[in-house]
């Protein structure tokens, strides 16, 4: 027998220990009094704020980025402010399943939605395409809900097995069709739901594998999937970006941007970089207007990646 047993268990034990907090969110949290839960989940965020951990330094390293001429202390109240923004997600996503249509409909604001109802109208298929701002499957379940249009989604596989199980379960409890992240056979299902007219939404602005395209993004290179553009290359669907925020009320804010558009011209590789280029410049209008409720707590630029080792 070889590796190292006690790692193993001790993965084991934190992977289940995850499972274990995420299924007390799930059943707990929707079962305090709305004033309690927020309260709760503001001392969970200025608490990890606080103790600056890797994803509060990544999530600032970050921001810098995003808002250059930031000093210190505007960043250190951007990147407080985005941990009450990402608890926040998490305080409403353990909270969601409970909520009525008529509660999700008034929770959240759409700029621009006959975007979506008049791409949906034509028959072609839509893929929404988005960054990690504010909460996006509040967004997914205003979609079901208040427009009641089911859509298919990617989730990529979490350990435990239990954990991903549960995730799954929660989005389609909220209406959502959810495909296990597995390259070709997602990509297959997602296709086969655009040609029959339906709707794809895809959270879209990392992507650090191989197949990832690069772009340009708030002056520097990352990657982003090429998936949204490829699908609506090849099934003739629409493609839309769209940005989230919840600023300083209660109603999350939803813009649906302009569709980004097929060149006429190029490869399918050209293709696929001019309209991936334009999905990151929409994000970056989101990103740059509410930089606090983009949840990046990871590295994205590829300046910020470790360096790997030459292969001999």
């Amino acid at each position: 027998m070889t590796g190292d047993p006690a790692g193993r268990d001790s993965t084991g034990l934190k992977d289940r220990l995850g499972d274990g907090l995420y299924g007390l969110g799930w059943t707990a949290v929707k079962k305090l009094p709305e004033p309690a839960a927020k309260a709760l989940f503001r001392t969970l965020a200025d608490q990890t704020w606080k103790r600056r951990g890797a994803g509060v330094l990544r999530l600032e390293s970050n921001l810098a980025r995003v808002v250059p001429d930031a000093t210190p202390e505007r960043l250190a109240e951007l990147s407080k402010a985005g941990m009450r923004s990402y608890m926040r997600y998490w305080m409403e996503s353990f909270r969601l399943p409970e909520w009525s249509p008529r509660r999700i409909a008034e929770s959240v604001h759409v700029a621009d939605s006959d975007r979506l109802t008049e791409g949906l109208a034509a028959g072609r298929g839509v893929v929404l395409a988005l960054p990690h701002l504010a909460n996006w499957d509040l967004a997914g379940a205003w979609v079901t809900t208040s427009l009641k249009v089911p859509f298919t989604t990617v989730a990529e596989r979490l350990k435990p097995e239990s954990l991903y199980d549960r995730f799954v379960a929660y989005r389609e409890g909220l209406g959502m069709e959810v495909v296990p992240h597995d390259g070709g056979a997602a990509f297959g299902t997602l296709a086969r739901r655009l040609r029959s007219g339906g709707l794809v939404c895809l959270v879209a602005d990392r992507d650090l594998s191989a197949s990832g395209v690069e772009v340009d993004f708030f002056g520097d290179r990352a990657r982003m999937p090429a998936g949204p553009a490829l699908l609506a290359q090849q099934t003739g669907a629409v493609l839309l970006p769209a940005t989230l925020a919840f600023g300083s009320t209660p109603v999350m804010q939803a813009q649906v941007h302009p569709a980004v558009e097929v060149p006429p011209t190029g490869t399918r590789k050209e293709k696929t970089a001019v309209m991936t280029q334009a999905l990151a410049d929409a994000f970056a209008t989101g990103i740059r207007a509410h930089p606090e409720d983009w949840h990046m707590l990871q590295r994205l630029w590829l300046s910020d990646l470790e360096p790997r080792e030459a292969t001999p």
